[in-house]
Parts: structure tokens; sequence; C-alpha cells
């Protein structure tokens, strides 16, 4: 379909003949007449292992330094890396390619790139191939992928397909790769809405870089076809390159794996924790671990089935078993992948991802589960975070890390405590989640085992053993984390509301948002543009629309002597639409005439010190809790507002005071709210992702605001200074979710009606305790112990009077056969009560207890004593029984149940019964 597009005069002019693939079919090029594979696994085995390619062995740093010096070199802007974490994306939560660092904005030719052309290392992550880290030898959850992109236009081309190729081969040759090893495969790509011809760049076996020319955008009537979507050409072309570092390192070293070339230094040490030896100079172990390698590049080991053919072939070519194959790998496959995961972490963690049950932390947790269950099985009792602190150690290019690293430790520390309390509490919650299903004869399906790590954590693999246990199979998949992870990478659709006059909107000028340039004025004339049923649209307005978490404005709207509420207003692509209150009389307003709009100033100013107030306090948190804090949503009211905050644990009282008194020292200092216009490009050099606190808009241009240290792309109205502001007052915070601690406060004369209120609360207890407001304290503790004095004191006597309860009863007990029958009614004794005087009497073996109380409806304890039992009575279906005829229900064991109902007037009925069923069990 794309054939013609990868005929290059650089391929021509160098040698390079087209071929068909004698395997897979796919066409190649290659400088080797002779070849008839394309270079790619499973066509061709790996051949750089123990045979490296370059002249030269690189670690992490060097060949990074290399890769952008080299194109540095050749008049690209080096560009410094994004967060993993996709701040700028609303569509992903993690960066997954360097040319995401530039979607959708960049790419979609709304916003020119920061630079062009541009070179990147970008970390990257994805867990799609979870489960084949470690297993694999070549997958990794984090990668750094090396890059450089040109964004071409028509008539403005920076370089296209040749250059691109020949960058490629004179990087390949500068690193001394023999240029009749390396071959080009052609392999369309496409994704995101856009494809184009692509090249995979393969050595020995190994993939080392793909060059996708990005020039087509989905489109029903496009003559393109690539993997059955219909494509056209776009208006801008795209370099889209991608270069795998840690592949690169791996190739030239030529190690076993690419955890032993990437890593050795820690992967040795955790080797050591865990009492296995890992010796690469034993010529007989690597060459295990090698063949591994080469062979594992031939198929997915996700899948069991897959993973046995792996070893099976691997146990046949060096002449072992499989079981004894298995027994030397699985070790070592666990520690690559915590080597790896713990790497991954370190990223996660250093870039600001807070590990909780939606969104990027969710993908954390996952990691972070799964790693420590491995640890578990593997023996390690570090501390996580003595692993990270290794990785850090090894990342010295990333000096970040190292000043996160308090922060990243008691995330981790607070982590494993979690973990320790999930596998505790999952134990008991799975087997009796199972026990359902081995009634019914059938295995845990794999939505349960999803259920259950989603909604309650418990990893997969306790979910088996302790099913096992009572004798219940799981559907458990290899590539369960995979499966999970995929489930959990993209963005939930944001459902856009459909405004129902849009077409009729659309046809209108976009409308003057007066707010922004004159927030303090309330008063203003405007044009009528259209009118239809409630809405009105006029040429401008002061009118704030809803939007950022905050709510419209009110007012009215005055025509002539007709004054008309405003109750809500919208935008709807740039044109405002005012909604007024339903009128009985016809309303005689039409297009062009001019009125009088007046917003309610106390609303909007309320909302405005609130919006206002949100970013200073969400400022105030990150200077006590730390960088790691991001803005997870926010509402303002009139008489208050929230702010929803990533965060690892509960915000303390003393934490909570200290941003309180931060938020109003910013107050105090009155400094200037001012916002811009700027160039997206241009703000994001300046200040960074953190402009995206609050969501991310659209469009080339955004509005930039600056409340003291807090910087943020903002749409709302605001206070002209922070002084204006007034009074911030915490009012209580909450955890809404795993991970997410909600702030609530009040702001301005909300802040002063909330002390006011919180005043009034002092002085009602003061005046029920009659004592001085500071005196609250010590009096209210004295009365506490108090109290606890009184209820010790109270349950003593419970006992006394139950004990005498016990002796008359039992004197009063008749005779069932050789047993005893306590059956009786007790006014108004709670459960409690009756448990323990039921309890004490069945004490004596030959005793029965039927015991009932009118306290809060009707509460029924039965209890049996050894030789009863062994008489056949069965406290539990007597108290079922009992607790029908009452009207609710009950039961338990045959030792002591307990029951219950609605209607005391059968009480003595139910005694009765309860005689006359134990009658007829002590008879069989």
């Amino acid at each position: 379909m794309l054939e013609d597009e990868y005929q290059l005069d650089f391929f021509s002019e160098n040698g390079f003949v087209r071929k068909q693939c004698s395997k897979c079919g796919k066409h190649f090029w290659t400088r080797d007449l002779e070849r008839a594979t394309c270079g790619d696994a499973p066509c061709d085995p790996y051949s750089f292992i123990g045979n490296p390619v370059f002249k030269k062995k690189f670690d992490l740093a060097e060949m990074r330094e290399y890769y952008l010096k080299f194109f540095e070199e050749r008049s690209h802007t080096r560009l410094e890396r994004y967060p993993v974490v996709a701040r700028w994306r609303d569509d992903i939560y993690l960066t997954i390619a360097s040319i995401a660092d530039f979607q959708p904005f960049v790419t979609s030719g709304q916003v020119p790139p920061p630079a062009n052309p541009l070179t990147i290392s970008q970390p990257c992550i994805r867990l799609s191939d979870l489960d084949a880290v470690g297993r694999s030898g070549r997958h990794l959850t984090t990668f750094e992928m090396m890059a450089h992109h040109a964004f071409n236009k028509k008539g403005e081309e920076i370089y296209w397909k040749d250059h691109t190729v020949e960058l490629c081969d004179e990087l390949l040759n500068s690193l001394g790769v023999d240029p009749m090893a390396v071959t080009y495969k052609e392999e369309p790509w496409a994704g995101g809405g856009n494809a184009g011809p692509c090249v995979e760049v393969l050595i020995g076996g190994l993939e080392v870089g793909t060059l996708v020319f990005m020039d087509l955008q989905q489109s029903k009537d496009g003559d393109t076809v690539i993997k059955g979507e219909n494509y056209r050409k776009m208006d801008n072309y795209i370099v889209d390159t991608g270069y795998g570092l840690e592949r690169f390192v791996w190739a030239s070293k030529g190690s076993p794996t690419i955890y032993d070339a990437v890593f050795p230094n820690i992967v040795n040490e955790l080797m050591d924790l865990a009492g296995v030896e890992h010796k690469l100079d034993n010529s007989e172990y690597a060459n295990i671990l090698s063949q591994n390698a080469r062979l594992a590049g031939l198929m997915d080991v996700s899948e069991k089935a897959n993973l046995f053919e792996l070893r099976k072939q691997v146990a046949s070519s060096i002449g072992t078993t499989v079981e004894k194959l298995s027994s030397i790998m699985e070790p070592v496959e666990n520690i690559y992948a915590i080597t790896d995961h713990t790497r991954c972490l370190t990223f996660m963690l250093a870039d600001g991802i807070i590990p909780s049950n939606v969104k990027a932390g969710y993908l954390a947790r996952l990691v972070l589960r799964r790693t420590m269950r491995m640890m578990k099985d593997m023996g390690i009792s570090i501390p996580l975070s003595d692993i990270v602190r290794m990785h850090i150690q090894n990342l010295p290019e990333y000096p970040e890390f190292q000043e996160k690293f308090d922060v990243i430790e008691d995330i981790l520390y607070n982590e494993e405590q979690k973990f320790t309390d999930t596998l505790e509490r999952g134990k008991r919650m799975i087997q009796k989640s199972a026990k359902h299903y081995k009634d019914a004869g059938e295995k845990i399906p794999l939505a349960t085992l999803v259920e259950m790590y989603d909604s309650h954590g418990i990893p997969p693999e306790i979910s088996k053993e302790a099913a096992s246990e009572i004798g219940v199979d799981v559907d458990l998949p290899d590539n369960f984390y995979s499966l999970v992870a995929e489930g959990h990478s993209k963005a939930e659709e944001k459902e856009v509301k459909v405004f129902p006059y849009a077409d009729r909107v659309a046809r209108l000028p976009k409308t003057k948002k007066l707010f922004y340039d004159e927030p303090t004025r309330m008063n203003f004339e405007a044009v009528v543009l259209d009118i239809f049923d409630n809405h009105i649209v006029l040429d401008s307005t002061l009118f704030y629309p809803e939007g950022g978490g905050q709510p419209a404005d009110h007012g009215t709207i005055t025509v002539e002597d007709v004054v008309i509420r405003v109750i809500n207003v919208e935008s709807v692509d740039g044109v405002v639409v005012h909604i007024i209150e339903d009128i009985e009389d016809e309303l005689h307003l039409r297009k062009g005439d001019m009125v009088h709009g007046k917003v309610d100033e106390e609303r909007r100013m309320a909302h405005a010190c609130h919006h206002t107030a949100t970013h200073i306090v969400n400022d105030a948190a990150r200077k006590v809790l730390g960088a790691h804090v991001w803005q997870a949503g926010a509402q303002k009211f009139v008489d208050k507002a929230r702010l929803d905050i990533s965060h690892y644990k509960r915000i303390s009282q003393e934490e909570l005071n200290r941003i309180e008194l931060i938020a109003n020292r910013t107050v105090m200092e009155n400094q200037r709210v001012t916002a811009e216009w700027m160039d997206r490009v241009e703000a994001e050099k300046k200040y960074g992702f953190g402009l995206y606190q609050g969501g991310v808009p659209p469009g080339k241009i955004i509005r930039v605001l600056k409340v003291a240290d807090d910087i943020e792309a903002c749409g709302g109205t605001h206070c002209v200074s922070t002084g204006l502001v007034g009074p911030i007052k915490m009012l209580k915070t909450e955890r809404i979710q795993d991970g997410v601690e909600r702030i609530e406060y009040a702001a301005g004369l909300a802040a002063v009606k909330a002390m006011q209120e919180l005043e009034s609360y002092l002085n009602q207890s003061a005046d029920a305790l009659r004592v001085r407001p500071e005196h609250l304290p010590s009096t209210i503790e004295r009365f506490f112990n108090e109290w606890k004095e009184f209820k010790k004191e109270n349950q003593r006597l419970k006992e006394d009077i139950a004990h005498v309860h016990v002796i008359q009863m039992a004197n009063e007990a008749v005779s069932i056969g050789a047993l005893r029958l306590v059956a009786t009614f007790i006014p108004n004794a709670d459960i409690d009560e009756l448990v323990k005087i039921a309890g004490e009497l069945a004490t004596n073996k030959d005793m029965v207890v039927l015991l009932a109380s009118d306290s809060a409806g009707v509460k029924i304890v039965g209890a049996a004593g050894d030789d009863a039992l062994n008489a056949g009575a069965d406290a539990g279906k007597i108290v079922r029984k009992m607790s029908e005829i009452l009207g609710g229900g009950g039961g338990g064991k045959p030792a002591m149940a307990r029951g219950g109902g609605i209607d005391a007037s059968k009480i003595c009925e139910a005694l009765e019964t309860g005689r006359n069923l134990l009658e007829e069990q002590i008879s069989n």
C-alpha cells in the first residue's frame, strides 16, 4: 500500500537493495546482497549476545550523551526530558513515547514546537508487557526513548525521510556497527488517529530504533488503508524517531540480558540479598541466560504456554531438564523484575505520582504491589526505599531524584504498611468469596480476581494461594498484570455536554469577555445578537460563564423598564449564552436592542475570593506537604471552597495549621495578582507543566495566572491582589479516596462567618459546662476521665446484676430430660448483657439457655453447654426459628447464637417455641 514511500534516494545511492524476507514476507533494505531474512526476531535470533555490535561499551549516561551530542552537532536543539506523568495530556496518564511530549497541540499544528529540529532522551513507561519483564531478557517497564524530531509544513520542510535514514545510518556507522549487519524493515505505523510509513532499524536480531514518517490522518474518505482504517495526507508531516537507550547499551556490551547491561550492580546486590548465585563469569551459567534471552526474542513469554515452550527449547539446547532450568531461571527472573520495577517506581514517585486507586496512581500501586509480592517470595526483607536509593545513586544525571528522596522514602514506607495490612485482610476475604464458588463447583473467574485487586488491592497470587487452601481453583492468566495495566492506561473519555442550540450559536461571533480586563466592574451595556427560548446572546458581557470549578455569575439584564434575572451562564465555543428565568409575560426584546447588564457583586466577589484563595492554599499545601502535591480537583461556592490534592497520607492538624498560616501570610503581603495571555510553548518553557494543575486548556494561547508563588493556566475571575481575599480559614480535611486529600476552607466574609460560627459553638459549650472558653480543654478532659470511671463502675454493676440473675435463673431452671433449660424474658437488657448471662449459665454442661429482651425491638440469645450439645441441642437452629416468629432473623453456632425481631408481643410465644424445638432436638 505504501510501497512507493520507501523508494528513497538514500537507499539507492548507498548500495541498498530491497528484499522480501523469506520467513515473514515483509520487505526490508540491506547492503548485504546475500541476506534472505529481515533481521528481526523471530526471523533472526539475537546474534549480538556475547558478540557486541559497537566498537566500545557504553553505560546509560555515556550512551545518552553520545546520542544527544551527535544530533546537537547536526543542528538539533537538545531538550530536557519531560516528566513520566503526562501532565500536559488529558487522554493518557504516563509518557509512553517521545512524540507524546508534543501531542496533541504540536503534532496537530495548533502550536509550534519548542525547537525544530530537536533531540531528546525521554524516559517512558509502558506497562502493557509487565508480565514479560524479567522473563524475556529484554522487556522493561521504564526505558529512555532517544529521539530526534522534525516538524514540517508545506513550504517549510526541515527534513524528511531521506535525511532521517541518513542520520540513523551515520549514527550507527559512528558507533562502529558493521554496515552489512544493519537492516531497515518496512512496517507501516498507525496510532492515535495518525499513520505513516515507518522503518524499523535492526542489528543482530535486535530492534534498536524506529523511524516513523507521520503524514496521514484518519479520514473516512481517505484513499490510503492501513490496518483496516482509511487515511488521508495531512497538511503537516512529522519525523518521529525512537531509539532505545537501554537497547543501545545492551548491544554495546553483548550481555546475556538487558538487565545485566543496564543495572549490573543493582542486579548483583539483589541476587546476593536473595541468596541467588549470579556469576556471569561462569560460562555454563552465562550460556543458560544467553540461550534463554536469544530464544525469548523469538516469542511472547507473558503466556505460560509460551514460557513452557521456551523452557523446553533452552533445556534441550543446553542438555538439561525443564524442571532444573526453571529452578535456575525463576529466581533470576524475579530479581530482574524487581530491579526493573524499582527503577520504574523511582521515576514515577520522583516525578510526583502518588500511589492510589485511580489514574496514574493506580498504575504506580500496581507496580509497587507486584514488586513487594516478588520481594516477599524471594525473601528480600530490606525496605523498598533502599533499592530506590541504589537506582538514584546509579542515575546522578537526575539530581532531582536525590532532592525528593525523603518524600519517596515516606511514600514507600506507607505503601509497605498498607500492603502488609492488605495481605492479612485479603486472605480472609478471598476464602469467604471462594466458598461460594466451591459450593457451585466453579473456578474463581478472572473478573473476580480483577475486582479483588481493583477494590481491595489483593494480589492475584494471594487470591490463588488462599483459594487453593480450601480446594478452589482460580482462572489466573500469566499476563494478569499486563491486562490490568492496559485497562487503566488511558483516561476515560470525558462526557461532552451537548448544548441544544449549538448549531444556532455556531453562526454567531465570539463574545467579547469584559470580565478579564475589568474584573471589578459589575455594570455594562451591550447589544443583543440573538434571543431564543430563555437564552440571550450579547456582543459583549461581564457575566462569567461556569468553568474551572467556578460557578456562573448571576444578575440582571434590563431593557427599558423590564428587569430580567440571569440564573445561569454558559460558554459554547467562545460564545457566552445568558440563561434567564422563565417569565410569564411576553418578552419584548429583539436582535439589535441595547440592554443594561448588572452582575450580582456579592456572589461574584465571593467566588473570586474563593478562587484566588484556592491558588493560595494550593501553594501553601505544596510548601508544607511537598512538591509532589498536585491539584486533583477544586470547587468554589459562595460560603466556602474545597481543594482536592494528591497526598499519600492524612493531613495532620499541625500541617493544616501551617497551611493556614502560610496562606494568610500571603494574603497579608497583599501581592498583586496578575494574568497574561501567553504562547503555550513559551509558557511551558518558562513555568513548566505545573501550569496544568487545574487542567489542560486548549489552544495556542493560554491565560497564565500568578498568585504569589502559584502560577497556573486559569480562566477564572480573581481578586486583583491577595490582600482583597481577606482571611482564609481552614474548615476541615477528609480523605475522598486513597491518595487524594480534600481541604475545605472559607475566605473573605465567608471566613469571618465561619470563625463566628466556630466561636459560637465554643461559647455554647463553655456555657453548658459553666466554665470560661479557655478552661474548656481541661474541663472536658476531667469530665471524660470521670465518665470513663463511671462507665467502668456501671460495667461492674452490670456484671454483679448479671451474676445475681445467673444464680436466680439457674435455680429456676426446668428439666427437659437429662438437661436443664432456662427460657426467660429480661426487660430492657441489651445484647451484651444477654450474651454475658447466657455464656455464664452455659458453663453448666447440662444447661440450655434461651433469653429474650425488649431492648430496641426484640433481642434473642441462645446458648448450650457441652453435655447439651452432645445430646443434640442446637442453639443456632432454635434462635433462627424464634426470630422468625418475632418478625426478624438470626442464627449462629450450636453453642451460641443471636437473633431478634420487631414484634415484642410474641416474646412468650417465641420462648415456648424454643422449648418445644429443644425437646424435639434431644428426642431425635
